[in-house]
């Protein structure tokens, strides 16, 4: 069983004794934590509960209810819903915060609160640090019998998140409609599989080819979206000559599609196509973290903008978006950052982008896949043993390449003209990940390979 604890939420495994896994226990816990910390920093007693479909939700859904109630908070409860909605919510709501139950991609086991601020975007590290004080110390001031809070159950924000995406003027409808896309989607059984097809609905795609779209929570294949889980909907492609496939993650904040002949468009450019069409009317800048692809950065630079670069994790993402004033960000992992949106990955806002700009594209979606620079990421790892110093041991693999541009804001990236490593501590696993990029997936895996051999000849003279 496996709990995690860190600044962007908590995590962990359904079952177990209490502090190993996402016990009840541990899920009051931390909700009567969370419920106190927005109390003393906003003074608002009002909370936004939104869950995807995992079997484990209704559970988890009804002991962070009644904590909540039990402080005195009125809750927002929106019931099936995606990580994106909840964010708009909360600041639509005046509420003091937001709790999304989700884990993500990760599998059916696992369970997770993620936690927003009175804006709707993630809590910032300092913040976290502090909820995690407060669940340690448990000192909970629980409301009296007629000061608990009330629930409101709101199913309103599907369509409000519709509207929402309708209403940008970068999202063409029209232009969607006369496309006559056959679009076939896959939504791994959770909230995707009620919001995609009511948004390509609204958007004007009349023939959608619907795969695991039943919100029931039994994931049909690892819930990741990718290549080697999308098998299906590459094949359903084929076989229907769709025009394109659009998978999402079980709480609808990633984004990645499977093109015409089946071949993966690659989840790295789902930003990098969508920031392309963004840019391409808007002047601004681009945001994506240190692990993301060169791409975004030849794209933008080809537009007379600047890119920059974030520390890993979606906070650090969009602190470095408002600090340089950019456009559009995200993650090279399907996530899209739209700020005239909102400040959250959002695979509702990706899709109405990516659509316009396919449509106004007017050619096939791997003809468009062809028109970026083509980049290789190999992805590796090294397992750590606990008397490692990581920090001494980047130290000297910078000194190594310390005549080429590196940064040091996550880990290491060192970059080579246009290939770069990326090495960096795992804040879930012990380990040090390992990504590579190069024109090539021989050069890129060959970069790894050097800066693997270097890590364990260092490792051999200490």
């Amino acid at each position: 069983m496996t709990l995690i604890k860190s600044i962007s939420g908590i995590r962990g495994t359904i079952g177990g004794i209490a502090g190993n896994g996402l016990t009840p226990i541990d899920i009051v816990k931390f909700t009567a934590a969370y419920g106190s910390w927005i109390i003393n920093k906003t003074n608002i007693k009002k909370i936004v509960v939104g869950r995807d479909a995992r079997i484990s939700g209704e559970m988890v859904n009804h002991l962070v209810i009644g904590t909540l109630q039990g402080l005195g908070i009125e809750v927002v409860d929106l019931g099936l819903s995606t990580t994106p909605t909840v964010e708009i919510a909360v600041p639509l709501e005046k509420a003091g915060g937001g709790i999304i139950l989700t884990a993500s991609h990760n599998p059916k086991q696992w369970n997770a609160l993620k936690l927003l601020n009175e804006k709707g975007e993630f809590i910032s590290d300092a913040d976290g640090k502090e909820l995690l004080e407060i669940a340690e110390k448990a000192e909970f001031s629980f409301a009296e019998v007629d000061d608990l809070g009330k629930v409101t159950n709101n199913d309103t924000y599907l369509q409000k998140h519709i509207d929402a995406v309708l209403a940008l003027p970068l999202v063409d409808v029209e232009a969607i409609r006369a496309a006559n896309f056959k679009i076939a989607i896959d939504c791994v059984n959770s909230t995707g599989g009620i919001f995609v097809p009511a948004l390509l609905k609204a958007l004007g795609v009349e023939t959608v080819y619907e795969l695991y779209c039943t919100p029931d929570g039994h994931f049909p294949h690892n819930p990741e979206p990718l290549p080697e889980n999308l098998t299906e909907i590459a094949k359903v492609v084929r076989e229907k000559n769709a025009d394109l496939g659009i998978v999402v993650d079980p709480d609808v904040d990633r984004l990645c599609f499977v093109c015409e002949d089946g071949g993966m468009f690659g989840e790295e450019y789902t930003l990098v196509a969508v920031a392309d069409y963004v840019l391409k009317h808007t002047p601004g800048n681009t945001v994506s973290n240190l692990s993301s692809t060169r791409a975004l950065r030849d794209v933008t630079e080809r537009a007379g903008a600047e890119y920059h670069a974030s520390a890993v994790g979606e906070v650090n993402v969009v602190n470095q978006m408002k600090a340089s004033n950019a456009i559009i960000g995200g993650e090279g992992n399907g996530g899209i950052i739209y700020p005239e949106s909102h400040y959250g990955r959002d695979a509702l806002v990706g899709i109405g982008l990516f659509l316009t700009h396919l449509a106004k594209f007017g050619k096939s979606i791997s003809l468009l896949r062809s028109s970026y620079p083509a980049y290789y990421i190999s992805k590796n790892k090294i397992t750590l043993t606990p008397e490692m110093d990581i920090d001494a041991l980047l130290l000297k693999v910078q000194e190594k390449y310390k005549n080429q541009p590196n940064s040091t804001i996550d880990g290491l990236k060192i970059e080579f003209d246009k290939e770069w490593v990326h090495l960096r501590r795992s804040n879930t696993e012990p380990i040090i990940r390992i990504y590579s990029e190069a024109g090539s997936e021989t050069v890129a895996e060959n970069l790894a390979s050097k800066i693997i051999s270097d890590i364990k000849e260092i490792l051999k003279l200490n």
